[in-house]
């Protein structure tokens, strides 16, 4: 499979990302794909420092992870991720690990939801980050392609 839309530096695994079966732990899976989308969150869809001192952010509201291949020591990880699909007050991100032959190891999919931090509450994006967001998405969109099941749904923007 090619890569996703968004795609982070190679990743080495290190001997303290391992676990007494000689692979990756499961808990790494998750660091690399929470830490390698965050970049793209933060850069790329403005979700940085200043947001969050305007009064707004988002919370993860669901995690999916699904592990297909294992990595071992000294072996390559290939993050990429897309925005597959953005409502009034929630976003839904895709991320695959990739290992050198271009194969998926694990999916990782995850909602996050629009939230007033002062309320902490679910509110609707300002219009002009959904604006942002969804121009995001849609190029993305119109230039990827998912070759597996995508497990979590969220409803249509006009939901």
């Amino acid at each position: 499979m090619k890569p996703l839309p968004y795609k982070h530096a190679t990743i080495k695994v290190t001997e303290e990302m391992c676990d007494h079966n000689g692979h990756m732990n499961v808990n790494h899976y998750y660091r690399l794909f929470d830490s390698t989308y965050t970049s793209f969150y933060v850069d790329e869809l403005t979700f940085g420092p200043e947001y969050i001192e305007s009064g707004f952010s988002t919370f993860t509201l669901e995690d999916n992870i699904r592990y297909l291949k294992e990595f071992k020591l000294d072996e390559s990880v290939y993050p990429s991720f897309i925005l597959k699909k953005v409502n009034k007050k929630l976003m839904h991100f895709v991320g695959v690990l990739q290992n050198e032959n271009s194969e998926i190891a694990a999916i990782f999919e995850t909602i996050l939801g629009h939230i007033d931090l002062n309320k902490r509450k679910i509110v609707d994006f300002p219009d002009d980050k959904l604006k942002h967001i969804l121009n995001v998405c849609n190029e993305q969109n119109d230039t990827a392609d998912i070759p597996f099941e995508v497990k979590l749904q969220i409803k249509n923007i006009d939901a």
